[in-house]
């Protein structure tokens, strides 16, 4: 596995739902983190194991629920973002639906535009599949980090890795 498959793959766990499982593997992941050899995005990412570390786990649960659950601007569901309608909508979620079974991956429980399921998808496969998916997304990606800055929530730090790492996909293309 390389670097950016890694990053995708523990950026991924930290986006999601923070329940007693994830709190439970987090010294796994943490561990994993310690062979990232990126030294600005490794730092970055303990970072945020260090602002989960500081938070009460039923503050951060909260944080995460409002952030992502009861906020439209900042859903973990990329299809939501400046579509005029259900139909629109639709046609998206086909289009995201293609990417994982273009590359023989199981589609998502979730649905196929969900952030953490993407990223895994991403690290799963080559990095030209990789930089086309991330760049396909990168629109509403960064739609999602300006929402999280602009709300001045931490995950957004989350969205400068993952754009981080799709910028040094699109660089490796050139």
């Amino acid at each position: 596995m390389n670097d950016n498959q890694k990053i995708l793959l523990i950026v991924s766990f930290l986006l999601r739902y923070p329940d007693a499982a994830w709190y439970a593997e987090i010294p796994e992941w943490k561990t994993d983190t310690e062979t990232v050899e990126h030294p600005q995005l490794k730092q970055a990412i303990f970072d945020f194991f260090d602002y989960v570390d500081e938070m009460p786990r039923k503050e951060f649960e909260d944080q995460y629920v409002r952030t992502f659950d009861f906020s439209q601007n900042t859903t973990m569901y990329m299809s939501t973002y400046e579509l005029q309608g259900t139909g629109e909508q639709a046609e998206e979620l086909v289009k995201y639906k293609a990417f994982y079974l273009e590359n023989d991956f199981e589609i998502p429980a979730e649905m196929p535009d969900y952030v953490p399921a993407i990223l895994e998808l991403c690290a799963a496969v080559d990095a030209p599949v990789a930089r086309e998916i991330l760049t396909y997304c990168r629109p509403q990606l960064e739609y999602i980090r300006e929402r999280l800055i602009e709300a001045k929530i931490t995950y957004a730090f989350l969205f400068d890795i993952i754009l981080a790492v799709a910028n040094g996909l699109e660089d490796g293309a050139k």
